[in-house]
This record gives C-alpha cells, structure tokens and sequence, in this order.
C-alpha cells in the first residue's frame, strides 16, 4: 500500500469513487481512495439508482444535470455494466403551486440545458398509459432523467480512476486521522498508514465518525427509506418501451418500472418517520446494512402509489429494500472545507447520492485542485452549518427535510423545527410587535412584521405581503426604522501587521485613517471571488471587519488561514459579543441627536466613518453605513446592553413614527440601490471584473491576492448587469433564464419589485454583448416573456445624495 499520497479519500461509495475520478480528470492521480469493505457498501449498494434533473435548487441542477450526462457514457468509457435506463421522467403537478414551481425549473432548464417541458394529462397519459390522472393538472417531462445500477456506476467510476493512475484499496478501515506538525495529514488505517497533503470524508453514513477523528462534526442523520418491487407485472411484459421514473406529491414518492415489474419508493410526509436508532448513525465498524421493513409505517403511501398505478395492485410484492440514506439539516450535500481545518475536506451528506454522484466530484475536484469551482458552491459548503448545529437540531431538520422530499415549498416558506437556536435578546419583544423570523446560520432574524395578524400566502407571483413590505419600505424613505441585525458575523483584527495584512488579502485599500470604512473583498488566487465584508479602522493597528452571517465560518477560515508564518496579526471573532441595531430613514439623525451629545453633522461624522459615542449610558460603535440607500447608521453595542438601546431608540422614535423593518424590505430596498449581494451576484464563479466590481479595487497596491489573475484571465462569457423588467405581478428571484429570440444568453441571479421606484428589478449574468446600458432581452418568469432593459445605474437615488444628507 502508498504510504504517501497527495489526497486521500474515505470512502468507496458514489461520492467518493466520482471524486477520485474527477480529480484524475483533472491531472490529479497522487490518490489514494480507502474502503473499510467493498465499494459501495455504505448506502450506494441499496440505493434505488434514480437520477432526475428536477430539483428545487438552480446550482444542485447543475450537478444533477452533470451526472446525467455522464453516466450513459461510463460504460462504454470503462466496460463496466452500468444498466443506464434513458427512459425520462414525470414529476406530476397536484395543484397551481406545484405548477407554479415547475415553471420555475423549467426556466432554469434553459441555462442549464436539460430538456424539459410542461405537458399536460394527454402526454402524460402517453407517456404513461397505466396512470390515474385525479387531480393531477400537469406534469415536468425531463428527457434527459434515467436510472441505472447503484453499483455497476460506482464501481464504473472507481475503474476509471484507476486507469488514470489513481488507487483504491478495499477492505482497509481507516482507524484515525491526525494532523502532523508539518501541516499533512496522517491517515492510520488497519493497513498501515498514509501522509497526505489532504483528506477528504467521503464516508457516506459514516461521515460523522470520520469527521470526529479530526474534532469536526457532519451534520448527518441517516434516515430509514423504503423502496418494494412487485411481482413482474403483465402489462409490463408485454411491453418494449419503458414507462418514465415517475414522482408524485400525493404519493409522497417515486414509481417506476424495473424491468418487467414495479418499483415504489415512499418518504412518509406524515405520521412516523425513522432514523438509524438511536442516534441517527450507525458504528464505525458496520457495513451494508439493511433495516428490518416496516409495512405498517409506509402502508398508506404504497395505498397511494396503487392509486396512481392499478397495475401495481394487480401483483405482490417480491422485495422490499429498508436501508439507509444521510440527510443534512436543509438537504443539501455538504462538499467543501471542513470549518477550522485546512486541507481537510467534505464529500457526503448527499440523500440522492447516484444523482448528485458525479455532479459533485466534478465541482468538488476543481475546488480541491484551483481554489474554486465552475458553479457557486456557497449553498454546499459545510460551513454553512456552525455549532448552533447540534445532535438534536440536526435530527429535528433532517426529519423535516425527510418529510418534504416530494413537498413542494413556495418561496418565503420556513418551518420552525430545530428553531429557534440563536436568538438576539431583542427576539421575544420583536415577536410580541409582529415580528416574522427567518433563519440564517441558526440566528432568528427580522423578515416582516405583521401588524394586523396576518400570515403569509406564499408564493412565486406577489403575495399578500407586497403592501405589508411596502408600508415597511414607505417607513423607512420617508421616516425612520430599525432593525436587529446582530446576527452579522463580526471579527476584531488587530496587531502591528494587520493593515499590511489586510492590504494582502482583500482587493480594495483597507481605510487609511482611523474611523474610516471600507467595503472590500476576498478573492481566491485564481481571482474569484470568495467573501465580502465591511472594513472600519479603530486604530492604528486595529480594525473591525463586519461581514454576511451565514459566511461567519467561512470568512473566519478565510481571514485566519490567509495569515502568513511570522505575521503578527490577532484574529478574534466577537460575533456573539456585539448586538446590531440599523437605524435607517430621513429623521434617525434627528432621532439620534435625541440620544446622544456627540456631533451627528455631516461635518463632525461624514457617510463612511464610524464613532465611539455614549447612547443609552452605553458606549456603543456607531457606523455610517447603509445597505438600502437612506441616511442611518448601524449601532454596535455590547450584547448586554441591546434592549436598553432598542428601547431608548423607540421612546424617542414615536415622534418621528419609527417602524420596525425586516429583509423582505431589505432586500427591495438593496436591490433599487443596485447593490449586488454575497452568495447570489458576488460568488465564486465571477472575478470583480465580470461582476462589475472594478471600482472595489485598487490595483495600485503590490501583490494583493488574486491581482495577477483578475488582470491576466481571458475574458470570459459572464458579465453581471442591473435590468428593469417589464412584470406584471410576479418579478424575478433569480435562476430565470434571459433570452433573446430562441437563445438562452444567461440567467437572472436576484430580483424584487423596487417600491420606492415602482419599477420590477434585477441582476442577470448575461453575455458581455448584451450587457451595455439600453440593452434589450426578455427574462422567462413563470412561462411568460418579460421586456427588459439594462439600467446605466441604480433605479434609486443614483448620487447617493440621501446617504450622504
């Protein structure tokens, strides 16, 4: 066996053997891939091997639609038996918000490239002639879906690995992983064992074992699932052609042929569900195993799936398949970083693990080997997830997630299991006014408030909460209002080398004078862009980087793991020690002169300057920054003292009709200001260029990271622009194609109705030659063709006279 290898995976199952491919694509073949029994004996061996393009995520498309491309090739690329089954696939719709959702993927299907299209009852009945139709009033008909054998694929992948160079040993469990003075890992196995520059758990439903050996967790729980297989069925045998993998809400599963019988798998939307008892995952030391069936639990759903399919009624069942499938809290895979730890990456977590399979490695690969990926990772990366993640919040989630398998959530919809988990002191007292928490790296924080007791009718066209935002939005343009933000993820950087530092790690010029502010950027060597955040100078040798809460590991690792040896550079994450209140609107100087003897003039504290002044008999920093265009600042006080600065701002605030606000308001209000986001415009598959971020860099400084290559990369067919769109009623989310004639020339990547400016908005990565102002396209919202026009500048107050007032 290799006693040294630059990567080395754990696990044989899907993930794991698709990764080790992946990077053998890639030139990578110093690989050692390590099993504790065969491949696939984990979850892969038993899985059900379906692969649709349907997914309710626009980037986890882009996996799955790899995938499908791949593996009908793989057997003719290694003569492995691979049982590729092209027969498509129909997702039914049961009523107008599961249609509603199909005609958001089917636009995304167009920037993709997977063929789909919404049919209705006579197609589907000829594509399906043994379907019951009741209810059903549509259907999303994928061409390109199939389903193969679990094992003939991974094992399939796995050979050509190995004929790039790489190696698998079977039969070998890793015993422990530890990190070795030099910064390589040593990975003890039962063989011996082996250095590596890095370590990737790939261990399917062992993952949580596997991360422990190195002091990091998987948020995995590992769900019973059940599929039976009938009796060969006469209408089948009779057949050549092969009926699509069907799936269906009503019967909360999936249907299909496998070979001349029949196949049901069922997720249980209500009643009992299981997980791997007691805790959710197995021993280290198991392998292959199945669960005892439980008939009962799944009864009224096969009840169902005979329902839709008669035929299935007319035999027995010969099979039937209890085992286990990983689930994460919100159902996506976790691929990236281990948070804390370099070199030490995450390949598992994924439920639909043929599906995703091979998407994954690829994009997974390229991450490992480049620095980034082709496609936004942010939604997989691992950190996502921070201590807030616990055995009980992950079990709670993964149930839910479980649940909703076939269930269709329209936009805006959460649900309160696992929550809340981190809450602001400000929380019971927002939720007495109103208030409607949405969830965001486990902190409850403001959406909305409902002020006559209202909830939310969800859905994609504009809902019952468009006048309620408005009046929000109204509150803060033409008063005052305020918001809990405390959730901003907030780092202290100190000591004689942090300005050097900081001027190497981020693109713009950290802020020369103390009390300065910065907004500023984090790229990877290949000039991408990793992370955005706010920088204020205290002092000489001290800053305060304030950045998105749901990247606070992420940004943390990028800060700690960019300190070079011998710099001498403290970096402290005060996150929970600091609440945020933002007071925005044309009155919060006149309220906050109420509060305060310190000189609010623009004179004394001009926009982009921060200050220490006493509020509320509390010293607090105040910075004059503002996400959504108005006069205000955001008030970072010690946490302790939040309510009482909460309530000194509303005693005063009645005057001036202070109103609380919440995202939704944010996000309409950010979007009229042209202000591009992290995660969604801002991401790692872009350069500043290509994002329309130039004015964010400084290229006069020597050497910042990512320089070379956002000056040298050749161009490239992405450009970020800022539209207006001719909508009616429902305005773009991002993920909508944009088309001109019967060309796709990109995709919308945010959006939302501007209410200060009446006028539909958004962001779209288009090709460069549509991205001059006064450029025309159409974007496809909900099936239907919307004009829009490329804007030269924000839709609101383009000067920025209001922030600067």
């Amino acid at each position: 066996m290799k006693t040294h290898a630059r990567i080395v995976v754990v696990g044989g199952g899907m993930m794991g053997a698709s990764l080790l491919y992946h990077l053998g694509l890639e030139g990578c073949t110093d690989t050692v891939l390590v099993e504790k029994n065969e491949l696939t004996s984990g979850s892969t061996w038993h899985a059900a091997g379906q692969c649709p393009s349907i997914t309710g995520s626009y980037n986890l498309s882009k996996i799955h639609a790899y995938s499908n491309d791949l593996y009908p090739k793989l057997e003719a690329l290694t003569g492995q038996y691979v049982s590729w089954h092209p027969c498509g696939g129909l997702r039914l719709a049961n009523n107008e918000h599961e249609l509603a959702w199909l005609k958001y993927v089917y636009g995304y299907s167009k920037s993709i490239g997977f063929r789909m299209d919404i049919v209705g009852l006579d197609e589907i009945k000829r594509l399906n002639p043994f379907i019951t139709t009741d209810n059903v009033i549509a259907a999303g008909w994928t061409q390109d879906d199939g389903h193969g054998d679990p094992s003939g694929l991974c094992n399939a992948l796995a050979k050509a690995a190995r004929g790039l160079g790489a190696t698998v040993v079977r039969h070998n469990r890793v015993l422990d992983i530890r990190r070795r003075a030099s910064g390589e890992w040593e990975v003890v196995t039962e063989k011996g064992s082996i250095i590596a520059e890095m370590v990737v758990n790939a261990a399917g439903c062992y993952a949580r074992q596997v991360a422990a050996m190195v002091g990091a967790d998987a948020p995995i729980t590992n769900m019973q699932h059940h599929y039976v297989v009938t009796h060969p069925i006469p209408a089948f045998m009779e057949r050549s052609a092969e009926i699509p993998v069907m799936r269906d809400s009503y019967t909360s599963g999936y249907f299909r042929q496998e070979q001349k019988s029949g196949l049901i798998g069922v997720y249980e939307s209500t009643g009992l569900q299981e997980a791997w008892a007691p805790r959710g995952f197995p021993e280290w030391e198991a392998s292959n195993e199945l669960f005892a069936d439980d008939l009962d639990r799944i009864a009224p759903w096969l009840e169902r799936a005979i329902e839709r399919m008669p035929i299935f009624g007319e035999v027995g069942i010969r099979r039937v398949i209890n085992g286990a499938i990983p689930h994460t809290p919100d159902g996506a895979p976790l691929l990236g970083p281990a948070a804390g730890l370099r070199n030490f990456w995450m390949c598992c977590g994924t439920s639909f693990g043929i599906a995703q399979g091979g998407g994954c490695g690829k994009y997974l690969a390229q991450w490992m080997l480049y620095g980034d990926a082709e496609i936004n990772m942010g939604e997989f990366d691992p950190r996502r997830f921070g201590a807030f993640a616990d055995s009980a919040y992950v079990r709670d989630k993964v149930f839910l997630d479980y649940r909703l398998t076939f269930t269709t959530r329209r936009p805006g919809e959460e649900e309160m299991a696992g929550r809340p988990r981190k809450t602001s002191l400000l929380h019971d007292r927002l939720q007495q006014q109103g208030c409607v928490h949405t969830e965001t790296f486990g902190w409850e924080r403001p959406k909305w408030f409902s002020l006559d007791g209202r909830a939310e009718d969800y859905r994609y066209s504009r809902n019952n909460l468009f006048d309620v935002v408005g009046d929000e939005v109204a509150a803060v343009h033409e008063r005052v209002g305020v918001l809990d933000l405390s959730g901003f993820a907030k780092y202290d950087i100190s000591g004689p080398g942090a300005e050097a530092f900081l001027n190497r790690v981020c693109a713009n010029q950290v802020p020369r004078k103390v009390g300065g502010i910065a907004l500023v950027h984090l790229l990877s060597t290949g000039g991408r862009i990793q992370g955005e955040m706010t920088i204020t100078r205290l002092a000489d040798d001290e800053f305060y980087a304030v950045s998105a809460a749901a990247a606070e590991l992420r940004d943390q690792d990028l800060l700690a793991q960019s300190l070079l040896p011998g710099e001498s550079v403290r970096i402290e994450n005060v996150t929970e020690a600091r609440g945020v209140l933002v007071l925005s609107g044309p009155r919060s100087r006149e309220l906050l002169s109420l509060l305060t003897d310190a000189d609010l003039g623009n004179d004394a504290f001009p926009w982009l300057r921060a200050r220490d002044i006493p509020i509320a008999g509390q010293m607090l920093r105040a910075l004059r920054v503002s996400y959504i265009g108005e006069l205000g600042w955001e008030l970072h006080a010690p946490v302790a003292s939040l309510p009482a600065l909460y309530d000194a701002i509303w005693q005063v605030g009645g005057k001036f009709g202070i109103a609380n606000y919440g995202l939704y308001a944010v996000n309409t209000m950010r979007i009229e200001k042209g202000y591009k986001a992290w995660s969604t415009e801002l991401t790692n598959e872009l350069n500043m260029l290509e994002a329309d971020m130039s004015r964010f860099i400084n290229f006069k400084k020597a050497g910042f990271v990512g320089k070379a290559a956002t000056l040298e990369q050749a161009a490239r067919p992405f450009k970020i622009v800022y539209a207006e769109i001719a909508a009616t009623d429902t305005d773009a989310r991002g993920g909508e194609p944009v088309l001109v004639e019967d060309r796709c020339i990109g995709v919308t990547t945010s959006g939302a109705y501007g209410h200060r400016v009446k006028k539909s908005l958004a962001f779209a990565c288009v090709a460069p030659e549509f991205s001059a102002p006064g450029s025309r396209f159409d974007v496809l919202i909900q099936s239907e063709r919307r004009a829009a026009t490329v804007l030269a500048g924000p839709a609101f107050d383009p000067d920025n006279s209001r922030m600067r007032g």
